[in-house]
């Protein structure tokens, strides 16, 4: 399984489809981060993304059958669960969560410099991050 990060042609916001999610992880109470796959350039690949608390429920919500479950999930582990907490589903018994229908806009992060702390680039390290941000969900209608 290849990086994400690495696969990428420049800083462009772009689309991802056909995504798993493999892990929740609360760092803290006002973000989380989502580690999922994709399948990008015919192979797959994985990624991390950063997003706020509201975007998880949006996109758990789109897992279908698994969505009410899921949510009481991530209810029960931010109730109950000593920071940062893991959540993982990579296993037999809590398979990766498909989000059928669904695309993802990302953007690219870049390592913090001493003169960045947001991570907008450094021009002598064009390498991104592996972790991204949510710019938008779109949800594929059928007709």
């Amino acid at each position: 399984m290849k990086l994400l990060s690495d696969s990428i042609a420049d800083d462009a916001d772009f689309f991802v489809e056909q995504i798993h999610v493999v892990a929740i992880v609360f760092d803290n109470t006002d973000d989380v981060t989502v580690w999922g796959t994709t399948n990008f350039d015919n192979d797959t690949h994985f990624f991390h993304l950063a997003l706020p608390f509201k975007s998880l429920d949006t996109l758990l919500s789109l897992a279908h059958e698994r969505a009410e479950a899921l949510q009481e999930e991530v209810a029960d582990a931010l109730a109950t669960a000593d920071w940062p907490a893991l959540l993982e589903y990579n296993s037999d018994a809590k398979p990766p969560v498909p989000l059928p229908s669904v695309a993802l806009k990302l953007s690219v992060t870049y390592p913090a410099t001493e003169d960045d702390e947001l991570g907008d680039g450094d021009p002598d390290d064009p390498q991104p991050h592996n972790i991204f941000y949510l710019e938008g969900v779109f949800v594929r209608m059928d007709s």
